[in-house]
């Protein structure tokens, strides 16, 4: 990789500025994940490519277990996503998917990620886009209407579909990371009902940094934080640590403002440690009066690191020459 000259970084300044200030809206409305930190392609498209091989992960989140009231069913989440990469042109590519039940909304969305990674000072800088498809869903028998509207079905369901675009930046130094980014940048909008239901998919804007720290006995702990925003006017954050010995085995603490505190555990089942399951367990300790008190979130990942092929010069023999 190339270093990045002085003048190029006045424009990474620029970008890293204009994802943050940007769009106004009022409500958190994507996924949230406890384990986030090994999910940042679904925060961040400049995730992509970014470590070597190829990594695939699959997520199932429960939120709230056994909620039921009258805003409808818990949320249930399933998140799906691979990366790779051609290191020969400093690039990464991924491919995010994501499944959202919330009450009489499930919303789908895939994107595809492209990266581009560039060597910085001692550390690597990462930038990211990201296109794809937000599919909306509403299904009108299990919409509570407060005053209801003769143009709102009672029965049925109604599904409209738009584009979707992100963009993202990443400086990882090797002991330590942060990255910012910027969801649903054109924030598609939603018509139901012929005009009666409006639903706009507002922009979102995330800060993820972490910190890796190696220790003694093959202990390496790992904090991180996770600011989420939907404009200025409204912020949360998660907070974590992770303790893992000898890349085999996790577990860790994590609190959420003002919502949860969680416990995490990873394995590595392979020998070599590619194939990890994960799992968060989520006390919820605020709004209980609107929440079942336990989430749960499951996890598997799998990485395949490219075939290293190592070639041994074979001692040639012949009744004239040796070589």
């Amino acid at each position: 990789m190339k270093e990045l000259s002085f003048p190029k970084i006045k424009v990474v300044l620029v970008f890293i500025i204009l994802i943050v200030f940007t769009f106004a809206s009022k409500a958190q409305q994507d996924a949230q994940f406890t384990q986030y930190m090994y999910n940042g392609l679904f925060y961040n498209p400049a995730f992509a490519g970014k470590e070597s091989g190829y990594k695939f992960s699959a997520l199932h989140r429960t939120q709230w277990l056994n909620y039921s009231g009258t805003n409808g069913p818990a949320p249930i989440t399933q998140l799906l996503t691979a990366t790779g990469g051609l290191e020969e042109y400093n690039l990464g590519y991924g491919l995010t998917f994501v499944n959202d039940n919330i009450g009489p909304v499930n919303n789908q969305e895939i994107n595809l990620s492209l990266a581009y990674h560039k060597n910085l000072g001692r550390g690597t800088l990462s930038f990211g886009l990201s296109g794809g498809v937000f599919s909306s869903t509403l299904k009108y028998d299990e919409l509570i209407v407060i005053n209801p509207d003769p143009s709102i079905p009672i029965s049925g369901r109604e599904t409209q579909m738009n584009f979707n675009v992100g963009a993202g930046a990443i400086y990882d130094r090797g002991n330590f990371y942060v990255g910012l980014s910027s969801r649903h940048l054109n924030q598609p909008a939603f018509d139901f009902g012929e005009g009666a239901v409006d639903n706009q998919l507002m922009n979102h804007s995330y800060l993820l940094a972490g910190y890796r720290i190696k220790t003694f006995a093959l202990w390496t702990f790992e904090p991180s934080f996770l600011l989420k925003t939907v404009s200025f006017n409204n912020f949360s954050y998660d907070l974590s640590v992770i303790a893992t010995h000898n890349q085999k085995i996790s577990g860790g603490l994590a609190f959420r403002g003002e919502e949860s505190v969680s416990l995490l555990f990873g394995y590595g089942i392979l020998k070599d440690n590619s194939l990890r399951i994960g799992y968060a367990f989520d006390l919820v300790i605020g709004g209980l009066e609107a929440k079942s008190p336990t989430s749960h979130e499951f996890m598997l990942t799998y990485n395949l690191q490219p075939v290293a092929r190592e070639y041994q010069k074979v001692i040639q023999r012949t009744p004239r020459f040796r070589f």
